[in-house]
């Protein structure tokens, strides 16, 4: 299909397909997320092979995603993002058919990690939206998708749990490869090609072209990288809960199962209700207003894993993780959409690719420094350790703010207002 230029009233339905898709594609791979544990035991031929199956079969696909984002994101830019959404479910598809009939751990570990690096659809999908949306909205647009995720992860779970409740784990498998295969096929017959206009690079009126100094001048004086590094703390603070946090709430409230997928399901939950409202709450301000809420937000997450860590009501700790699963709603898609109105418009694929590994990256590190903290110094301390790395994320995020040369008062600087108006009068697409 030759490219399209898309009317402002087609790219909000266009933007409701593709939070269609995002949520039954991202629904049908957490269908099997919360019960790889169950199967890897039954696969497995020792107590070793299991504890380390257990963590890979999660570190593989983020590991294949942090390393090949970047790169597909430069691909995207080159030949389109549609182009890349579609070989993004297509290779989930093949990688959970396979898993399927994979039958020994250490297959399933290998296409977990070639699942990893053939996917990544997220940022493909949120750089198209860039391409058909105003950049005063793409703050929404972010948390849009992000609640998307959210609730597909919800309801996949749910889903999953069913099926493996009066079938096997093939079948979610198997289930999830034909969901994967049909939102591929959704992809290239509902959703055209577009056009991405090419902005300017911050200091310069010519295009930046990858590899030049320009691209290199974008990334020294721009707020891209303290963003990144906003983004990936603010996650690893998120993640450190991940892996003792069953144990935890188990052993500290003595309540079953589905109080523990409950407290667990309360971040997602507070998240998808808060997200929308959040952005549009922050899209009309300045960078540095933005990282002086954040802050904040930053601050009352702390407080907040303070509570959790005090607390011994299981009622009070299923209503901290709705409030803290609010208060998330206001971190990734509001610095999601700050990088991108950061960044190059030619570059945007490559950028959020980038910003794809990050995140990635701070799963990682999240999970594993959560585990390790819980077996070195116990669970008792898990949320005081969140604390401490909530505090130290405002401390970033203030540090950042002073380095570009912001007040605290709301003012941008010459150089943030420049910015501001350059991205302001990068229109979406021109009506057809």
């Amino acid at each position: 299909m030759p490219n399209a230029i898309v009317v402002p009233e087609r790219a909000t339905r266009l933007i409701h397909v593709l939070f269609a898709i995002q949520l039954v594609s991202m629904g049908a791979m957490e269908m099997s997320g919360p019960f790889w544990p169950l199967h890897l035991k039954a696969l497995s031929t020792s107590a070793f092979e299991f504890a380390f199956a257990g963590i890979a079969v999660y570190v593989g696909p983020m590991l294949g995603i942090m390393l090949t984002s970047a790169f597909w994101g430069r691909v995207g830019d080159r030949t389109g993002h549609k182009l890349m959404m579609v070989r993004a479910l297509i290779g989930l598809s093949l990688t959970q058919l396979a898993l399927a009939w994979a039958t020994d751990v250490w297959t399933v570990l290998a296409l977990r990690c070639m699942q990893g690096a053939c996917a990544g659809y997220i940022a493909p999908a949120q750089t198209y939206g860039v391409g058909i949306v105003a950049p005063s909205r793409r703050a929404r647009l972010f948390a849009y998708l992000q609640v998307s995720t959210n609730l597909g992860s919800l309801l996949g779970a749910v889903c999953g749990g069913l099926i493996l409740d009066h079938a096997t784990f093939f079948w979610i498998n198997f289930i999830a490869a034909c969901l994967c295969l049909g939102c591929a096929i959704a992809v290239m017959a509902i959703l055209p090609n577009v056009h991405v206009r090419k902005t300017a690079g911050i200091a310069s009126c010519e295009p930046v072209r990858p590899g030049s100094t320009i691209g290199a001048s974008i990334w020294r004086s721009s707020p891209l990288p303290g963003l990144l590094g906003i983004v990936g703390i603010l996650l690893v603070s998120r993640m450190i809960t991940q892996t003792p946090f069953s144990l935890y709430v188990s052993s500290t409230f003595s309540v079953g199962n589905w109080v523990v997928g409950l407290c667990y399901g309360m971040l997602s939950l507070g998240f998808a209700v808060s997200a929308s409202l959040w952005a549009r709450y922050f899209e009309q301000r300045a960078l540095v207003a933005s990282l002086v809420r954040m802050t904040w937000i930053a601050l009352g997450c702390a407080v907040l894993a303070v509570l959790a860590a005090l607390t011994r009501n299981v009622g009070v700790f299923v209503a901290i993780h709705f409030i803290w699963g609010v208060l998330l709603g206001a971190t990734t898609p509001v610095l999601m959409s700050l990088i991108s109105k950061a960044s190059s418009g030619m570059r945007q694929g490559y950028v959020l690719g980038i910003a794809q590994s990050t995140t990635q990256l701070a799963s990682v590190a999240g999970i594993a420094l959560g585990g390790w903290l819980g077996e070195g110094a116990g669970l008792p301390y898990t949320y005081a350790f969140v604390a401490v790395s909530y505090t130290v994320a405002a401390g970033v995020i203030a540090m950042l703010r002073r380095a570009r040369g912001m007040t605290t008062d709301g003012r941008a600087s010459a150089i943030d207002d420049s910015v501001r108006i350059a991205r302001e009068a990068d229109a979406p697409a021109e009506a057809q």
